[in-house]
């Protein structure tokens, strides 16, 4: 199987199994509050993966897959804290590569520093991250790793995007490849074959996907 196959029939493996675990909620009618304030009818805690061995596996299979697709040769994996952290390092074990992580924001003490773990300037490297919602973390991550470490950043990756128009265009204009395994439109299809959804909730996700700020503001 070519990896664009493996890539194909993989999102929506990753799909079932983050509602399975229950990484993924979705609640049309009683809004969960997101760290940037937005009220929103679904939420994703990717932390919940790291619980089961098989969908880390998963997951670590279809970076693998994505950057090997796109031919890239990273000197090193990145992974923000704290959701990219744990997967960045299984990632670098399997590819026998260093790891780092980065930091929200520099360190309190000792060093200041905002990128831990020696990565040394001037490498390339791939960031690892767990979930893109309104993009301003993960930018503020890939950021970091470009100034604090000075390293060329080949490419983000993420294990779910809700895919909000837009939020990718930033990193594939500054000359950074996405690579995220899942996304909105494939959990919402997954989600109705195996009964997650009514019919009858699928219009409201969709308002809610296509103006997310406009319908958190009218609740």
């Amino acid at each position: 199987m070519s990896d664009s196959e493996v890539l194909n029939d993989l999102d929506r493996r990753i799909a079932r199994a983050l509602l399975t675990i229950g990484a993924v909620t979705i609640r049309p009618n009683a809004p969960f509050t997101w760290a940037s304030g937005l009220q929103a009818p679904m939420y994703c805690d990717n932390r919940l993966t790291l619980g089961y061995p098989a969908v880390r596996s998963m997951l670590t299979e279809g970076f693998r897959a994505f950057m090997d697709k796109e031919d890239f040769r990273p000197e090193a994996i990145v992974g923000t804290a704290t959701g990219g952290i744990a997967h960045a390092a299984w990632l670098a074990a399997d590819m026998h590569l260093p790891m780092a992580y980065v930091r929200p924001d520099h360190k309190g003490h000792g060093k200041g520093n905002r990128v831990e773990g020696g990565l040394g300037a001037g490498k390339d490297v791939v960031v690892v991250e767990d979930l893109v919602s309104t993009g301003r973390s993960s930018w503020r991550a890939v950021a970091a790793v470009r100034e604090s470490a000075e390293a060329r950043v080949l490419a983000m990756t993420a294990i779910f995007t809700y895919g909000f128009p837009g939020v990718l265009d930033r990193f594939r204009t500054a000359g950074i490849a996405v690579g995220v395994l899942c996304d909105f439109p494939t959990l919402l299809s997954v989600a109705v074959e195996e009964r997650y959804l009514k019919e009858t909730d699928i219009a409201l996700l969709m308002q809610w996907h296509r103006d997310p700020r406009g319908w958190s503001a009218a609740r």
